[in-house]
Parts: structure tokens; C-alpha cells; sequence
């Protein structure tokens, strides 16, 4: 039946494409989130020596850095630390 060979076909087809699909989202998510997550710190903040960024917010008046021990840093809109709380 000729109809059965064409039917084949199409499903063999449709196969392939949405293999090549799923493919291409894992490729998409695994190249998307194997990049870093933190933004990059202004040129204008300097961290005090051998402190690593564990999390970073931008507030509107502020910027605020979480370092790896706990410590946050807080800085003016400027790049100038303003207060330092240790945990």
C-alpha cells in the first residue's frame, strides 16, 4: 500500500526533526547555564583583600556584596564602601 509507505515516511520524519529539537534545547540550556550567574562588579568597587563575591544585589541608593565567609559589604552608588558587617 502506498499510502502506508508515505504515512512511514512522515512519522520517520517527524522522528528525526523533534530528536534534532530536543537535541537542541539541551545544547541551548547546558551552554546557558554553564555561564556564570554573577553580573561582573563595577569598575568602581574595590573588595577588601581575598574576598570573594558570593552574591551581589543593586539597590537603587546602594550595592550590596555577600562574600564567600558571610562578611556584606556595602557600598554608595559611587564604589565607596560605606558599612561592613561580619557574621
Amino acid at each position: 500500500m502506498p499510502e502506508l509507505r508515505w504515512l512511514k515516511l512522515l512519522v520517520t520524519g517527524l522522528t528525526f526533526v523533534m530528536g534534532l529539537g530536543v537535541i537542541a534545547i539541551v545544547a541551548l540550556l547546558w551552554m546557558r547555564l554553564s555561564q556564570p550567574m554573577l553580573p561582573d562588579l563595577p569598575a568602581s568597587i574595590a573588595l577588601p583583600d581575598g574576598a570573594e563575591v558570593q552574591s551581589l544585589t543593586f539597590a537603587p541608593d546602594h550595592i550590596i556584596v555577600v562574600t564567600r565567609t558571610g562578611e556584606i559589604l556595602l557600598y554608595d552608588r559611587n564604589g565607596a564602601l560605606k558599612d561592613r558587617l561580619q557574621p
